[in-house]
């Protein structure tokens, strides 16, 4: 009866400790997706489909550029949720066959979906290397175009730590974080 009596014990005080344990975890998953949340999902889904890009790329880079605050507007003046420079957008919109004002582009699908249209041509120009594309996204096709071409970086950004603007090395840094965080998170 003892021995009864000390299995049981022993048996309920492994589930309390699981239980804590799962709880802890689980408290961790909510406060992580607090932080890393999957907001305006119904337009990130919806076009990194139609463009093919990674999902959990997008909301990374939604989540560096303006914290998902669809009024962003940076000292830059890059717009919305995905920070897209003004004129960049307008071009990317009239390619798209889209005509759209500075006021347009504060609209999240519609600044999601120009966006990702302009992070798309990005990858196609970089041959897919997503490393290429945060680096332009950020820094500008013309300072990653001259980079590659005076040996800074090379053309498949094994080196990004070679990024010369701080700012910018720091942001793929912060993208590549936060894309694996949201994987890990969501996956």
């Amino acid at each position: 009866m003892k021995r009864l009596a000390k299995i049981l014990i022993i048996l309920i005080i492994i589930l309390l400790i699981y239980f804590v344990l799962f709880k802890i975890i689980k408290i961790d998953d909510i406060v992580m997706k607090k932080m890393y949340p999957l907001k305006y999902s119904e337009y990130v889904e919806k076009y990194s489909k139609e463009y093919k890009i990674d999902s959990y790329m997008v909301y990374a880079i939604i989540k560096a550029e303006s914290n998902f605050n669809e009024k962003a507007k940076s000292a830059s003046n890059a717009i919305g949720l995905m920070q897209i420079m003004e004129n960049t957008a307008i071009e990317t919109a009239n390619k798209m066959g889209l005509y759209v004002t500075k006021e347009d582009l504060f609209s999240p699908e519609l600044n999601i979906k120009v966006g990702l249209k302009y992070f798309c041509n990005l990858l196609e120009k970089y041959n897919n290397n997503y490393y290429l594309a945060i680096i332009a996204y950020n820094a500008g096709i013309g300072n990653v175009d001259k980079w590659i071409a005076d040996g800074i970086i090379k053309e498949d950004a094994s080196d990004i730590e070679n990024v010369p603007f701080k700012e910018t090395n720091n942001y793929v840094r912060k993208i590549l974080r936060d894309y694996n965080i949201y994987v890990n998170l969501y996956k």
